[in-house]
């Protein structure tokens, strides 16, 4: 079986290498890249194709909702997972409504991560628990 190939991106190198070194102990991933803004993150996504990509929010010279919405245009088949610290239902549901499948807080990524990617990987929407996210047309 291949290994699901991750983009991470997020502007503060230490949370980077915190969310890579957690995702390095599944044996089913792999790190093919870190970006630090949201202009890189979209060129990355379209030279690289990954699997999934863990994108944060509020990132340099391009947002992590506009880089969201580009990536899709170059890389559709890539899975979007937000990791942010960012906990306003509003904005939540944008970034879910740019084409991401996961929203997790950074205050609750240690208990929510590994749920998250397993969802997102599976094609379901994922939600930090205590965000409530008003539902959106369309869905169930």
């Amino acid at each position: 079986m291949s290994k699901v190939r991750v983009l991470v991106v997020d502007d503060f190198e230490a949370w980077r290498r915190f969310i890579c070194s957690t995702l390095q102990r599944k044996a089913d991933l792999q790190i093919i890249g870190e970006a630090s803004d949201g202009l890189e993150a979209v060129q990355k996504a379209e030279e690289l194709h990954p699997d999934l990509i863990i994108l944060d929010l509020g990132l340099p010279k391009l947002n992590g909702i506009e880089a969201a919405r580009r990536i899709r245009k170059v890389s559709s088949g890539s899975k979007i997972l937000f990791v942010t610290q960012e906990s306003s239902p509003d904005v939540a549901q944008v970034a879910l409504s740019s084409g991401a499948l996961g929203y997790v807080l950074k205050t609750r990524v240690e208990a929510d991560l590994l749920p998250a990617l397993q969802a997102v990987l599976e094609g379901r929407q994922f939600v930090s628990s205590g965000l409530e996210i008003p539902p959106t047309s369309g869905s169930t």
